[in-house]
């Protein structure tokens, strides 16, 4: 059974840091990501990153957020420093298998920074 299991949400003030985890198990994973929900919005990708190291940043996001990965653990971190409000949202994790193909979901874990 695949499970996705995040960690790391919470309220910060605008300019402060908090670390996502993301640990997947039952399933050997080549791209974890993160997306972020707001409501009345098409869900976003934020960061992404492969079995390889190789990343991807959304552009509101680059040089403040940071996605890392131990594929040991099968896990992903995000570490976002200097939140601002507009970075409030439900963030959650995705885990894609190349082959054969299969892509899962976190539950998602809230993040709210205040002004």
């Amino acid at each position: 059974q695949v499970q996705l299991v995040e960690s790391g949400g919470g309220v910060v003030q605008d300019g402060g840091s908090l670390r996502l985890s993301c640990a997947a198990s039952g399933i050997s994973i080549n791209v974890m990501g993160w997306y972020r929900q707001v409501p009345g919005k098409q869900r976003e990708l934020v960061a992404r990153i492969t079995s390889g190291g190789s990343t991807m940043y959304e552009d509101s996001v680059k040089g403040r957020f940071t996605i890392s990965r131990d594929n040991a653990k099968n896990t992903v971190y995000l570490q976002m420093n200097s939140l601002k409000p507009e970075d409030t949202a439900v963030y959650v994790c995705k885990a894609e298998r190349v082959w054969p193909p299969a892509t899962y979901w976190g539950q998602g874990t809230q993040v709210t920074v205040s002004s």
